[in-house]
């Protein structure tokens, strides 16, 4: 009788602290949630700020990257302050910055596009130092068997942040002057509640024992745990980090040399940094911060683009949860491998459907001698909305074979149909002018063609991130948070974090000059090549970390040769303390 009430007991503890951990991973992963939307929503509010702000290439790159780099250079900061002033105080930081930069971007005015590139800049630092610190407090708060799926939780929170930032941006879409500025400054109430609700959470306890604060590490892994007897894991916390106490004195270019010296951490910081590399340079945030633009060029209007960008987004979410119950069942290496594969394929997909686009353009219509140059121009439609003066302009209902390319009124945000010079002729009531652009009677287009091929763009879109969100989306954070040893962690998840952005910021602002000099779909063929070849080089490299504790996980990088240093040197140890032990009692 005595035994089922101490296993009730038990199984109650264990429910207790795991819906304790859950509570806490929630709060945390707010920052995943945010980073997630600020990703997915500039994809929609682009389309209305572009046209706003009247943004060249070069400002739109600007505005989509200056978070990104803001967030590269604040996730090596994060390195340093999380093991300075603690996880919990970093991720509140983070919080706080966010919310200031979503205040700022939405009362940006529209004749200061610095004010907005501002704003950017602030959300940029916020989301740099959650990406890197959320990840390291939850690994460290969640039990072993368990870490894996909490882990990945973060991302399952970016997935949600990014389609609640495509049903935000669908409901605003049609405020032409402010729907930018809800959808923009919506983000900073999930901060605020991250914020507050961190008051009341404890601090990570690896981090309280290494700075020497042990009965605070102890109430704090009582609390997690949902236990009164916490002896056993705080011995490991306690032993792992007496082992690099003397190497947590360095400062963080200390740290990096040391790792770089070290062969085991030096092989895990080579692995964490591709995996991150590879995550971005697949082409994963041009599908996020330009899915709008890429159902836009494939031949769907504004509006429509920006709800059908739910579709990808609807996709990512759902498939995320794959990844959460799959991490610890089939393991990262697998799922990380076979995400490259689904990836590859959908880039294919792709490539292949704005090849067949393109070659497909319909025919410019030359019988309008007197309208503009643009029909002069230009041979096919593709061409012609390359033109910023000019648009495509096509009678709905019939065959897309045929159109005509006229002239825009650069003026207006709706960019119709008006004459060149103001040149009377017998069209300027017929084709597209601003009271028909679009009507039953015409389409008009000024910055896309209509293709019978639009249908292979959604299609690669949601493979895309079918393939991704179990595998590819997670994995390198939860990988990261586990493959160093407690000295290096912070010094090594923020190098491979800043990898990622660096990654982050060459794909997002190279792609729209990309889609302009090598075409859209040379763009999405170069991602499957770098993708093939991300994934023959993680086949030879990537390990098995599931079910392993963080100092398991350290072995599984050490060489053969520097495995058998370290036990010969551990026997040296143990034959110098024992012979210390028997001199001592010899005495006695």
């Amino acid at each position: 009788m005595g035994e089922k009430i101490d296993m009730e007991e038990d199984r109650r503890n264990e429910s207790g602290s795991k819906t304790y951990v859950i509570i806490l991973t929630i709060f945390a992963t707010i920052g995943g949630l945010l980073f997630g939307y600020d990703t997915g929503i500039i994809s929609g509010s682009m389309l209305l700020i572009r046209d706003d702000f009247s943004l060249s290439e070069i400002w739109q790159s600007a505005i989509v990257s200056s978070t990104i780099g803001a967030a590269a250079v604040f996730a090596l900061l994060a390195g340093v302050l999380v093991d300075k002033i603690g996880r919990k105080k970093v991720i509140m930081l983070a919080s706080f910055v966010f919310t200031i930069g979503a205040i700022i971007m939405a009362v940006s005015p529209v004749d200061k596009k610095e004010v907005l590139l501002i704003g950017r800049l602030v959300v940029g630092a916020g989301i740099g130092f959650a990406s890197m610190s959320v990840p390291v407090y939850v690994a460290e708060a969640a039990p072993s068997h368990i870490r894996g799926s909490l882990v990945t939780v973060n991302q399952l929170f970016i997935t949600i942040g990014i389609l609640l930032s495509s049903i935000i941006a669908g409901a605003f879409s049609q405020d032409k002057e402010n729907g930018w500025r809800y959808m923009l400054g919506i983000a900073g109430v999930p901060s605020v509640i991250q914020f507050f609700g961190f008051l009341f959470l404890p601090e990570s306890p690896r981090w309280l024992v290494g700075q020497g604060r042990l009965e605070e590490a102890r109430k704090n892994l009582k609390k997690i745990r949902n236990l009164d007897n916490v002896d056993v894991e705080m011995a490991e916390i306690e032993k792992s980090v007496e082992e690099t106490r003397e190497q947590n004195k360095y400062n963080m270019f200390q740290c990096f040399v040391l790792m770089v010296k070290t062969q085991p951490v030096r092989r895990a910081l080579i692995l964490g940094c591709l995996l991150q590399f590879f995550q971005q340079l697949c082409g994963i945030n041009t599908v996020i911060y330009y899915s709008g633009s890429i159902l836009r060029v494939s031949g769907f209007p504004s509006s429509l683009a920006i709800w059908l960008s739910c579709i990808p987004f609807s996709v990512n979410f759902l498939c995320t949860f794959i990844g959460v119950y799959a991490v610890e069942k089939a393991g990262r290496r697998v799922l990380t491998l076979l995400s490259f594969v689904g990836i590859i394929i959908a880039l294919v997909v792709l490539g292949t459907g704005f090849y067949l686009a393109e070659h497909n353009s319909p025919r410019i219509s030359h019988h309008l001698d007197n309208y503009s140059h643009c029909h002069l121009k230009y041979d096919h439609c593709t061409g012609c909305i390359k033109d910023d003066k000019c648009g495509f302009c096509w009678e709905e209902g019939k065959e897309l074979s045929t159109g005509w390319c006229l002239h825009v009124n650069t003026k207006h945000p709706e960019r119709y149909a008006e004459p060149e010079n103001n040149t009377i002729t017998q069209y300027n009531e017929t084709l597209c002018n601003k009271t028909n652009y679009d009507t039953q009677q015409f389409d008009w287009a000024n910055d896309f063609c209509p293709t019978d091929y639009s249908w292979m763009s959604v299609l690669g879109l949601a493979l895309f991130v079918i393939a991704f969100a179990p595998g590819l989306g997670p994995n390198p954070w939860t990988i990261n948070s586990e493959i160093y040893p407690l000295w290096a962690r912070g010094t090594g998840t923020s190098l491979a974090t800043c990898v990622n952005w660096i990654g982050n910021l060459i794909v997002s602002f190279t792609f729209l000059i990309l889609l302009k000099n090598i075409t859209t779909y040379g763009t999405f063929y170069l991602f499957c090549g770098i993708s093939f070849l991300g994934m023959s080089i993680l086949f030879f490299i990537l390990p098995e970390t599931k079910n392993k504790t963080l100092e398991e996980v350290e072995e599984l990088f050490m060489s053969k040769e520097y495995k058998a240093k370290r036990d010969q040197e551990q026997k040296k140890k143990y034959a110098i303390d024992n012979n210390g032990y028997s001199e001592e009692n010899s005495k006695m």
